[in-house]
C-alpha cells in the first residue's frame, strides 16, 4: 500500500493525518526525567474528538531531574500537626529527608 492509498483509507475511517511543520524540538517531561527529541517529525492525526501525535526524531537525550523528597501534601501535614508555618515545615522536612514523622517530632515541644 502507497502513501496515497493510505491517506484514502485514513479519510475513509474518519482520521486525518497533517504534518507539524518546522518542529525544532519537543520535551516529554516525567517526575524524574526530561526526554529532549531534537530535529523531531512531527505528524498530527485527528480521529473524531481524539487528537494523536506521532513523532520520531533524529537525537534523543535523556536528562534526570531532581525528584522532590516530599510534596505539598507533606508540607500540609507537617505545617498542620505540628503548628507552623510553611517555611518551618519545608525546612524540617528538608532536614529530615522527606521523612514526616521525623520532621513532625522535630518541631514538636
Amino acid at each position: 500500500m502507497d502513501n496515497r492509498q493510505a491517506r484514502r483509507m485514513m479519510e475513509r475511517m474518519g482520521m486525518n493525518m497533517n504534518e507539524i511543520k518546522e518542529v525544532k524540538e519537543v520535551v516529554i517531561v516525567t517526575r524524574d526525567k526530561e526526554i529532549h527529541l531534537d530535529k523531531p517529525s512531527v505528524y498530527e492525526i485527528k480521529v473524531k474528538e481524539a487528537r494523536v501525535f506521532q513523532i520520531t526524531a533524529e537525537q534523543i537525550t535523556e536528562k534526570a531531574t531532581d525528584v522532590p523528597k516530599f510534596t505539598e501534601e507533606d508540607v500540609s501535614l507537617v505545617m498542620t500537626s505540628a503548628s507552623v508555618s510553611k517555611e518551618r515545615a519545608v525546612t524540617a522536612l528538608e532536614e529530615a529527608n522527606g521523612d514526616i514523622a521525623l520532621a513532625i517530632l522535630r518541631l514538636k515541644p
